[in-house]
């Protein structure tokens, strides 16, 4: 359970009271925030829920059981899905759009193009946004070391190979050499180091068949999504399918895959993958 509220996370709340608008979910400090009525089925009070706080169109901190394409702190890869004056609007997985600002952008945005932002905060007001410019918030790596596993997020393609981000917090780089299965940017990758540089970057490499359950999941759920509901493969499917389509090994896929069917999470049928339907 949260000791206190935490805008932009994941939070472990008890379920205090019954109002009509929701339920009010408390942390360990006595503060509150409300849970909608349309997340509050089959939650009980004083029972303890898993929410993603945020600020709804009103500026309201509220909570959701929803769960965005990232939180504050990390990185994703966000469509456009309008354009104003002042910045763009993002799709990130939630009722109300990220707000990319103008002076966050290093280009002009296109509605219905995709493009790898971080999610961040004005501590303010504090609102979520996203950006563009990243340099700010990458760091020299202080304990990473070589052979150390880490968590990697494309950035970029290079004529060399990938830009990635490692951790969340520092830059890194997979050469061509050392990528053996499609992987494109947005993706978000099981990794380690091979190399720490003198100018504090990473040398990465992608560990096969050994990635962290819930980033796998959420990557599954991810690539079902953007194929439009349902993806042509199985666990019958060749590696360079899987590989193309879910950015993992097939060794990974299949176990991510035998755990959400387990799960009830997903259904295979007539050699589709589609999310299981609830009720």
């Amino acid at each position: 359970m949260n000791r206190s509220i935490a805008v932009g996370k994941i939070n472990t709340l008890r379920a205090k009271r019954q109002t009509k608008n929701g339920i009010y979910l408390a942390s360990q400090d006595g503060y509150e925030v409300l849970l909608p009525n349309i997340y509050c089925a089959d939650i009980a009070l004083e029972s303890l829920v898993d929410v993603f706080v945020y600020t709804d169109s009103e500026d309201r901190v509220v909570a959701t059981t929803l769960r965005p394409k990232a939180i504050l702190g990390e990185y994703g890869l966000f469509k456009v899905v309008s354009y104003e004056k002042y910045g763009a609007f993002v799709d990130w997985g939630l009722p109300k759009d990220l707000f990319v600002p103008l002076k966050e952008q290093k280009e002009h945005f296109h509605v219905g193009s995709f493009y790898p932002l971080r999610v961040c905060l004005d501590g303010k007001t504090n609102r979520l946004y996203a950006t563009q410019k990243i340099g700010k918030w990458l760091v020299r790596p202080q304990r990473l070391s070589r052979n150390q596993e880490v968590f990697l997020f494309v950035l970029a393609k290079t004529p060399l190979g990938y830009k990635v981000i490692v951790n969340n917090a520092c830059e890194g780089m997979l050469f061509n050499d050392e990528v053996f299965a499609p992987i494109a940017i947005g993706d978000r990758l099981h990794g380690k180091i091979k190399k720490v540089r003198r100018d504090g970057k990473l040398d990465c490499v992608i560990v096969d068949g050994r990635g962290d359950d819930e980033l796998l999941i959420k990557k599954f759920f991810e690539t079902i999504e953007k194929n439009g509901g349902k993806v042509a493969c199985t666990s019958k499917s060749d590696p360079s399918t899987v590989g193309e389509l879910f950015g993992m090994s097939k060794k990974s896929f299949k176990r991510t895959l035998n755990h959400l069917i387990a799960k009830n999470q997903v259904v295979v049928e007539n050699g589709f993958i589609s999310q299981a339907k609830k009720g």
